[in-house]
């Protein structure tokens, strides 16, 4: 019953990411042309149309969804809605940000990533899923993939690694010693 029941909420996130990147292929298409974006930003590098979001975002949630399947089992706890919630805004702050000219914020909300992957796991699925989404709204759902992935891949190796010898050295620092 309960692997049923994340299967119906599986499809369900599934359909609706996959008809919000639909959505904005089809207003795109009949406001201009889908958009095509140029990698960093260079006409002299390559373009990626968002077209390639229709196939990536759809399979892109699909394997998200299951590794949260795999690492919670088959309720979404507040902690994996917290996460989404929080990459959502993010990407969705970095986006308003960079489409209102303020790209002098911008560059610090990105060095702000390593130290919030200290404190969060931001490697996770949830929050790739989240900073994906809102992003695509502006960049399409490639760049924002590529992007998210660095994040999870830095995010990964502080978390892992750095975040434990901060926490064991604090804890060496702190602990108190007997007279």
């Amino acid at each position: 019953m309960q692997a049923q029941h994340f299967k119906f909420h599986r499809l369900v996130l599934v359909a609706v990411a996959s008809l919000y990147i639909w959505a904005l292929l089809t207003f795109e298409h009949f406001n201009g042309g889908v958009v095509s974006h140029h990698l960093l930003q260079r006409d002299d590098l390559p373009a990626i149309s968002n077209w390639w979001g229709a196939l990536l975002v759809p399979v892109l949630s699909w394997f998200l969804t299951g590794f949260i399947y795999k690492r919670v089992g088959s309720s979404y706890p507040v902690s994996i809605l917290a996460g989404f919630s929080a990459a959502l805004l993010f990407g969705a702050t970095l986006s308003i940000l960079f489409q209102h000219g303020q790209d002098q914020i911008l560059p610090y909300m990105m060095l702000s990533l390593p130290l919030l992957a200290l404190l969060f796991p931001l490697y996770r699925a949830e929050y790739l899923l989240g900073f994906v989404l809102a992003m695509s709204f502006s960049f399409g759902a490639m760049i924002p993939t590529l992007i998210g992935t660095l994040v999870v891949l830095m995010s990964y190796v502080l978390h892992k690694t750095l975040r434990p010898l901060l926490c064991a050295l604090w804890s060496f620092l702190t602990r108190r010693t007997k007279l």
